[in-house]
């Protein structure tokens, strides 16, 4: 997803209802109007419990963040570059 005033990329997550890519903090679809409740750990990638052994750590170092199925760290919103050295 991207933003509108400076094109970067956003975080966001699907819709449950329509699944557009919305963001990800968003509380109703811009799309379909539907309310979002707040999202369970598994619920983002679509999987009923966590692997944390599947997990990408964000690559800067100092971030706490994981990668998300679009590349992106689910905390600063970096792309991903490679194994945090």
């Amino acid at each position: 997803m991207k933003c509108p005033h400076c094109n970067g990329d956003l975080p966001s997550r699907k819709c449950p209802e329509c699944h557009e890519k919305i963001p990800l903090e968003g509380r109703f679809c811009s799309y379909c109007g539907v309310e979002l409740g707040l999202l369970d750990p598994g619920e983002e990638s679509g999987e009923g419990e966590v692997d944390f052994s599947k997990r990408i750590l964000c690559s800067d170092g100092t971030c706490i963040g994981v990668i998300n199925e679009d590349g992106f760290c689910n905390e600063c919103g970096k792309p991903y570059t490679g194994e945090a050295g």
